[in-house]
């Protein structure tokens, strides 16, 4: 289905965007990696290539609208246009709100919301004139509540709200949106989660259930993108936590709490 396609992915050189990577390019896609991490995306970028995968790599600052509206000018350019957006750039927090500076806020909203609207707007006309699909990678974190992670969760409720209601203006000009929401994954995302101040977190976390690997999660984006799913919701413990959080709030956060909170006393 995605043959010949171009799947641009943001964050795209480790994790869950690199396993998106290359599950989206053994299927013939032509691929387009943003990430800022120089190192990690030329590695990627080698490790596509050595498999006859197309890739087209660049440094970018999702933060920085230039350097969106450039990387997305250099993708264009070289393989004519853009299919399939994956927002999935991201950081995270854990820290209590009250003993965190607006600013480590501000600066989770900025990656993970401002970072995807600056990314899809860089690639819309492309995505519309060629009758494309975004697919952005929130959270179980998104549709519900999580403990001592106030900021991360705002980040992924404000993806919802923009790209369910982006949606209802895409649908006329026939680009598809789907919303992947996967539960604790084995990458570096928890290695670099921001404290109150803003440093690295080295405390340990709680890890409700079990993890999902990068790869199983690109396994299941991938399929919901060939099916053109609206939405898929990840783990056990997230299709638990989605039902529970719609019709038994109260109970849910009660265990949320209880299996969470022990990583901040």
């Amino acid at each position: 289905m995605f043959k010949g396609k171009t799947v641009v992915i943001t964050g795209g050189a480790s994790g869950i965007g690199a396993a998106i990577a290359r599950r989206f390019g053994s299927q013939g896609a032509r691929i387009g990696i943003l990430d800022f991490d120089k190192k990690s995306l030329d590695a990627i970028a080698s490790d596509l290539t050595e498999t006859e995968i197309e890739v087209c790599a660049h440094q970018c600052d999702v933060t920085n609208e230039a350097q969106c509206i450039k990387a997305l000018k250099e993708v264009i350019s070289r393989f004519g246009g853009v299919d399939v957006l994956v927002n999935n750039a991201g950081i995270t927090q854990r820290s209590l709100f009250r003993d965190t500076t607006l600013q480590v806020i501000r600066k989770v909203m900025e990656v993970n919301f401002f970072g995807s609207i600056n990314c899809t707007k860089a690639a819309l006309e492309s995505l519309i004139e060629r009758k494309g699909m975004i697919i952005v990678i929130t959270s179980i974190a998104g549709i519900a509540p999580l403990y001592g992670r106030t900021g991360y969760s705002a980040s992924k409720h404000a993806l919802h709200g923009f790209f369910e209601s982006f949606r209802t203006e895409l649908k006329d000009v026939g680009v598809h949106v789907m919303m992947v929401s996967p539960g604790f994954t084995q990458t570096n995302l928890q290695t670099r989660a921001l404290d109150g101040t803003g440093k690295i977190n080295l405390r340990p976390r709680s890890i409700p259930g079990t993890q999902m690997t990068p790869e199983s999660v690109a396994k299941a984006v991938y399929k919901g993108a060939c099916r053109k799913k609206r939405s898929i919701v990840l783990t056990i413990v997230g299709k638990i936590s989605y039902f529970t959080i719609k019709f038994f709030s109260v109970f849910y956060e009660r265990l949320m709490v209880r299996a969470v909170k022990k990583e901040f006393e």
